[in-house]
């Protein structure tokens, strides 16, 4: 805990929902007159696609211009996600209904006030906002603190009615670059487990996945240059993409922002 900061400090105050609504409230009618948003995206890669072509061209390089004026028209590889290919199934899938729950170790708990809170926050936010049916993580707080003997997933399942429950097992967590409290660089490592309410009330694990989350990729930044609340909201999101990528697909290349 930074000296003279108060733990409450330390809870998500930006950038999370106030409560999760439906994903299928209906859409605003764009006037006739406009471009709908895919339209416009995909007029914008062919006009990429053609300026590539005639300047690679120019340059003597055809064979070059075809491959970039592709991948300006069909845009970056789409990465499936690491849990659909594993299961054969989708949490998009029909009456699929989400509890993300986190457990952090009390030696991390005790640098870090509430870790454990704000990342099942996070990572439940990530989820919701990728059309994943999530149940508030505030509802399921509030039954983690009534019922602080609970040991199996299936009691969180018939408490919330989800149908998976999402364990993230934290096995090591850090804001700072080893040695010293001058540089940010986040580090996890983490455990996710999803576990697959069953018809007689117990569950199946039916997915596990160890990842390791580390931001900024390559040089940490001065603790001097952002606040410790800033950068600490900045490494949760980008830790809970990273959990939220096993169960939504994204572009390939994505992580090339994280890399400074």
């Amino acid at each position: 805990m930074i000296p003279g900061q108060d733990s409450t400090d330390r809870r998500p105050s930006q950038g999370l929902p106030g409560r999760f609504v439906s994903l299928h409230q209906a859409s605003t009618t764009v006037p006739a007159t406009r471009l709908n948003k895919p339209l416009r995206k995909e007029i914008g890669r062919v006009r990429l696609a053609l300026l590539a072509v005639g300047l690679l061209s120019v340059l003597g390089s055809g064979c070059n211009a075809v491959v970039l004026a592709g991948l300006l028209l069909a845009g970056p590889p789409t990465i499936e996600p690491d849990y659909d290919k594993m299961t054969k199934k989708s949490l998009r899938d029909k009456d699929v209904k989400v509890a993300v729950v986190c457990f952090a170790p009390d030696e991390v708990r005790l640098n870090f006030i509430d870790v454990d809170k704000d990342i099942a926050k996070y990572c439940a936010h990530q989820l919701n906002q990728h059309h994943i049916p999530v149940i508030n993580p505030d509802r399921i707080q509030e039954w983690l603190d009534k019922h602080e003997d609970w040991d199996k997933p299936e009691e969180i399942g018939e408490a919330t009615k989800a149908t998976h429950i999402i364990l993230v097992d934290v096995h090591k967590y850090n804001l700072f670059e080893e040695n010293t409290h001058e540089l940010y660089k986040g580090r996890a490592e983490l455990l996710i487990s999803v576990f697959e309410m069953q018809k007689d009330g117990s569950t199946e694990k039916v997915y596990t996945k160890e990842i390791t989350c580390q931001y900024p990729l390559e040089t940490p930044r001065e603790t001097s240059e952002i606040s410790y609340d800033r950068f600490r909201r900045e490494y949760l999101g980008r830790l809970s993409e990273e959990v939220g990528r096993l169960f939504y697909s994204h572009e390939n290349g994505d992580d090339m922002r994280d890399v400074i």
